[in-house]
C-alpha cells in the first residue's frame, strides 16, 4: 500500500510539471503563416513548446489582488470627484458672497453719495451728524471698499 501511494505520488508530481505537445509551423498556399499541432502540409517546422499546467490557487490568488487594486482605484476615484464636486460648490457660494457684498458695497457708497447728511449711532443710541470732512472721508472709505469688494 505505501508503494502504491509513493509512485501516485510521484506520478502526480512528474505530471504536474512541465507539459509538451508537438507545435507545428508552416506556410499556406496563400502565404499565410499557421502555427498548429496537425500541420496541413509536410514542409512543417516543428517548434519546440513548453507549457506548465496553470495552477488555479496561484490565478485565483491574482484575480483577488487585481480586483482589490481596482476596487481601491474606484473608491478614489469616487473620493475625487466627490472632493472636486465640495470644491465647486464652494467656489460657487464663494463668488455668490462676493458678488452679494459688491452689492452691499456698491448700494452703500451709492447712500453716502446721495446723502446730504450722515449719521452715526453712539452707544447710548444717539444719533451723531457727520461733519463736512467725516463725510468725505466716509464716501473715500466707502468707495475704496466698493472698488476692492467689486474686481
Amino acid at each position: 500500500m505505501l508503494r502504491y501511494s509513493m509512485t501516485l505520488v510521484v506520478v502526480l508530481a512528474l505530471g504536474a510539471g512541465v507539459a509538451s505537445a508537438d507545435v507545428y509551423k508552416f506556410t499556406d498556399e496563400k502565404g499565410n503563416v499557421l502555427y498548429t499541432d496537425k500541420p496541413a502540409t509536410l514542409p512543417a517546422q516543428r517548434l519546440n513548446v513548453q507549457s506548465q499546467k496553470t495552477d488555479v490557487v496561484e490565478v485565483q490568488q491574482r484575480q483577488k489582488a487585481e480586483m482589490e487594486r481596482l476596487q481601491a482605484a474606484s473608491q478614489t476615484r469616487q473620493q475625487n470627484a466627490t472632493q472636486q464636486a465640495d470644491q465647486r460648490a464652494a467656489d460657487e457660494l464663494t463668488a455668490k458672497d462676493k458678488a452679494d457684498r459688491c452689492i452691499k458695497a456698491r448700494e452703500r457708497y451709492d447712500s453716502y453719495m446721495n446723502s446730504q447728511r450722515l449719521y452715526q449711532t453712539d452707544a447710548n443710541g444717539e444719533r451723531k451728524y457727520l461733519s463736512d470732512e467725516e463725510l468725505t472721508s466716509a464716501r473715500a472709505s466707502a468707495k475704496a471698499s466698493m472698488e476692492e469688494l467689486c474686481k
